[in-house]
């Protein structure tokens, strides 16, 4: 009954206590929440804040929850909707797993021949509504990893700690555990983050081993971490801020160079800006603007500036095909010309999953002005 009626649980709780609340309980075949993770800045913030830490390799797949009662295997998604006929290859590798019963928490990936990951977009290709399964299989074969089990032979899990799920997770799907590593120092949790990033994944989660499994929220104990690409890039045009930053130019429209001199866009950001920079770039933008709309106002292409952003995705909104993902300022760069900023042919390179992250730019900026 805990899948799904969380206002009927919430009311038990309330207006029953305890021995209410005892009565709910993980049904198969009814999909619960999962349980998500906060955003962590460092990973020496992490590990003081936890000590010992279960770092997992943060995937950048579906997630994906499969209940098993025998031979009958049901795949539901992060929006506990059914997608068990798009994943046979799921089924099968759950079917056979040593447990009559089994509540599986994990996502799916595409890998390349080589085992690097393909683009999160990509991937979802297997999750279209006009579902070719075997075409698709063939042409993108998914790989299961799961992280957690909620329930295995008539047992609820989720208040058992971590490190004992993660022992019963390995008893039943030895090949298809997510890449796990406990450590108690920052030099072994960095190790591990490098090498989850050398083989092109997202970044990593860091979980406390005595965490318990919470449905639906983000549970104490469990922390991502992404790191950021960062480039170098031209400012082309900005806009006009609007409320506290009335007065001010915000809004950054990129650019990445072309092949032929030019520019081409490829995302817009208005944050990471401190109000410093904010009265900074106002004045520098205004001795470059060439003219405006009414309220872009475009500026000559020589003002470089730091860029960090998680990932490129592709987007029919800008000409170049291609937009930034969650960009923010860093600094800008009154030391470089706009020649020198990165190419277009970088930022697909990264689209294309061939050029890493970098672990440092995952921390907390603050964004930064020329020095005069």
């Amino acid at each position: 009954m805990l899948s799904g009626d969380l206002g009927a649980v919430a009311h038990a709780a309330l207006t029953g206590g305890r021995a209410a609340l005892a009565r709910f309980h993980l049904e198969l075949f009814r999909p619960v929440l999962p349980m998500l993770a906060s955003p962590a800045d460092t990973l020496d913030e992490v590990i003081e804040r936890l000590g010992s830490a279960a770092l997992e390799y943060k995937l950048d797949g579906a997630r994906v929850q499969v209940h098993k009662r025998d031979e009958e295997v049901r795949v539901y998604s992060r929006r506990l909707n059914d997608v068990t006929v798009a994943v046979p290859e799921l089924v099968e590798s759950v079917r056979p797993m040593p447990a009559r019963e089994l509540i599986l928490d994990g996502e799916v990936i595409a890998l390349r021949p080589d085992g690097a990951p393909h683009p999160f977009q990509m991937m979802m290709r297997r999750f279209g509504r006009r579902l070719e399964v075997d075409a698709l299989r063939r042409e993108l074969p998914l790989t299961p990893f799961f992280f957690d089990v909620l329930h295995r032979d008539g047992t609820d899990l989720l208040d058992a700690p971590l490190e004992e799920r993660a022992a019963a997770l390995a008893d039943v799907a030895p090949s298809s555990v997510v890449p796990r590593r406990v450590v108690k120092d920052l030099a072994d949790a960095e190790a591990f983050f490098d090498q989850a990033q050398e083989r092109g994944h997202e970044g990593i989660m860091a979980k406390a081993p005595h965490s318990r499994y919470a449905a639906g929220s983000r549970g104490v104990g469990w922390y991502k971490m992404k790191p950021a690409h960062t480039l170098d890039l031209v400012v082309l045009a900005v806009e006009p801020g609007s409320g506290r930053r009335q007065g001010w130019l915000s809004n950054l429209h990129l650019g990445a160079r072309e092949a032929n001199g030019g520019f081409a866009m490829v995302g817009k950001t208005f944050k990471g800006m401190t109000d410093v920079m904010l009265a900074w770039q106002t004045r520098r933008f205004r001795e470059l603007a060439v003219g405006t709309d009414g309220y872009v106002v475009h500026v000559r292409p020589e003002q470089v500036v730091e860029i960090a952003f998680n990932d490129v995705q592709e987007s029919s909104q800008y000409a170049s095909g291609v937009a930034l993902r969650f960009a923010r300022v860093k600094r800008y760069r009154d030391d470089k010309p706009a020649q020198q900023a990165d190419t277009l042919e970088t930022v697909y390179a990264i689209l294309r999953g061939q050029v890493g992250k970098k672990r440092s730019a995952g921390m907390r900026t603050q964004g930064q002005v020329p020095e005069p």
